[in-house]
């Protein structure tokens, strides 16, 4: 089976064209090559950056996203840069997520900073020359059943 071992995408930082744009993504044959596990955790990984992305840096005016994907082994190089403003103290979000009691009382939001931790490896975020820089890799390799 022939695959692209790499594919780039830029797209507008809004909401629909972040849906438009993942699933572009994963019709393309690079991830589709992947097994199911690692392309679903592509699949989450990256539609929390990227709606992040759109919800906090492009909040207030508009810009573009570009998406590179590597893959390297079992492994999903994931490069993602946009020219929105800059996180918070110019670092990460810690990813914690805070003790709740009862599931009725959890908050819609505060999940996805921990979910993009606790599955990719190597998580790097920096600012350079007016644009987000946005690292990691993902673990392609099939769990065993």
């Amino acid at each position: 089976m022939e695959f692209s071992t790499s594919a780039r995408l830029t797209i507008p930082g809004h909401q629909t064209a972040v849906r438009d744009g993942l699933r572009a993504l994963l019709d393309t044959l690079l991830l589709r090559s992947l097994p199911e596990d690692g392309r679903g955790t592509a699949e989450i990984v990256l539609a929390e950056a990227l709606n992040n992305i759109v919800e906090h840096a492009y909040a207030h005016h508009d810009g573009e996203i570009e998406i590179s994907l590597q893959l390297r082994r079992n492994e999903l190089l994931c490069k993602i840069s946009d020219t929105g403003v800059p996180m918070p103290g110019g670092q990460l979000p810690a990813g914690v997520l805070a003790p709740h009691g009862d599931c009725a009382d959890l908050p819609e939001g505060g999940f996805g900073w921990h979910l993009i931790r606790r599955l990719s490896k190597d998580l790097d975020y920096r600012r350079e020359d007016g644009r987000n820089l946005l690292s990691f890799r993902l673990d392609t390799k099939q769990s065993p059943a």
